[in-house]
């Protein structure tokens, strides 16, 4: 039988052909296992119930009812770091916009009228109101290292740049990647006070959402540049007004609002972060590679909301269980294989908040006997015959 895969927005065709004779790719299927989309804004009623995964080609993750989806034991995918150089070139774009005031001296150039002679005459007068300054020398601070975060400091280092760097829950994997000569904050004030440029690199959530306020803004140092490629949000908009009057030079960001335009002290992009060829490419390869993954070996990659399984196939006969991350669970769970004579090979349980994910590789098939009598222990969720 055909795994069918829901494909709910244009996905760049090498990633589709990730897909091969197994799968069937439609936009309406009519028992989907799979939906993959990018910023369709997927709603609770547009999840079938034979959807056993979603996987976003991208990283936000914010048009997905995450919460339905826990509830229903379904594990939705992104793909960090697949865009990741894509908006690191923009970051590093974003800066140099705002030290020689490019956007400004662009506009000017565009309204000019007249002959060569009487252009070069007129931008001779003019031009040193868009002077501007170098990089070299300046400081960065980057909050949050991760993907992308480590990739502009790095960069920013190539650039002759000081980096400070901050993220208090760095991965060990992303601390090899940084170079040596970034320097690492204490706290986002040490980071803050005494950067020429501010890129934010973190995650929306309770905790980070209007993080940027009147507070934050008045402990940076004074003609600084904030740059905003993680999410509008981060930034409570009345302070960066207040900050723009103050002591901030520029704020660079990818997300357009109306109360942004006609500021001349406000470069906004409308969200080219990971608008590239590259970018869309790597993330719908990465996308589909996962699902296919999860369909065909209950393993997790890249899930915001289910913790991180991977386990090689022991044998051809394997069970993936969802269930409430509560105790005495797996216990329960072997016990049904023990009543009825089935050996497990291998076993790996790995937990994230509220949800518990066990893959099972048994020594034989199980009947839907079998399968029924694990779904009525209370507490689990969706058990899965791969």
């Amino acid at each position: 039988m055909l795994h069918q895969i829901q494909i709910l927005n244009n996905i760049a065709q090498i990633g589709l052909t990730e897909f091969d004779s197994k799968y069937q790719l439609e936009t309406n299927p009519k028992n989907p296992e799979a939906i993959l989309l990018r910023s369709f804004e997927l709603s609770a009623e547009q999840i079938a119930a034979t959807v056993n995964v979603i996987a976003r080609a991208g990283v936000g993750v914010n048009n997905i009812p995450i919460e339905y989806c826990n509830n229903l034991g379904i594990p939705v995918l992104n793909t960090p770091g697949a865009n990741a150089n894509a908006v690191k070139e923009l970051v590093l774009t974003g800066m140099l916009l705002a030290c020689r005031n490019i956007t400004q001296a662009w506009y000017y150039t565009q309204s000019l009228s007249g002959d060569d002679q009487q252009l070069h005459e007129r931008v001779e007068k003019d031009k040193k109101q868009f002077a501007g300054s170098e990089l070299a020398g300046k400081t960065l601070a980057v909050i949050g290292l991760g993907h992308i975060g480590l990739r502009v400091a790095n960069a920013a280092i190539d650039l002759g740049m000081k980096v400070i760097g901050f993220d208090a829950a760095i991965t060990v994997k992303h601390a090899w990647q940084l170079s040596s000569q970034v320097t690492q904050a204490h706290s986002m004030l040490d980071a803050l006070q005494n950067a020429d440029y501010v890129s934010l690199h973190i995650p929306l959530n309770d905790k980070t959402k209007h993080l940027f306020n009147s507070k934050l803004f008045a402990q940076m140092k004074k003609s600084s540049v904030l740059l905003n490629f993680s999410r509008a949000e981060i930034v409570e908009k009345a302070a960066l007004f207040s900050a723009l009057n103050n002591n901030l030079h520029y704020y660079v960001c990818d997300f357009p609002s109306a109360d942004f335009i006609g500021k001349p002290k406000i470069i906004c992009l409308p969200h080219l972060g990971a608008s590239t060829q590259e970018a869309e490419e790597n993330c719908a390869v990465m996308a589909a590679q996962q699902i296919k993954s999860f369909l065909e070996h209950g393993e997790i990659r890249n899930s915001v909301n289910f913790p991180e399984v991977l386990m090689p196939r022991s044998t051809g006969f394997r069970l993936a269980v969802v269930n409430a991350n509560v105790p005495n669970m797996l216990a329960q769970i072997s016990a049904v294989f023990s009543q009825k004579n089935i050996n497990i090979i291998d076993m790996i349980n790995k937990s994230r908040n509220e949800i518990a994910y066990t893959l099972l590789d048994l020594e034989q098939n199980v009947d839907e006997a079998t399968l029924l009598q694990l779904k009525k222990i209370q507490g689990v969720i969706r058990v899965r015959k791969i």
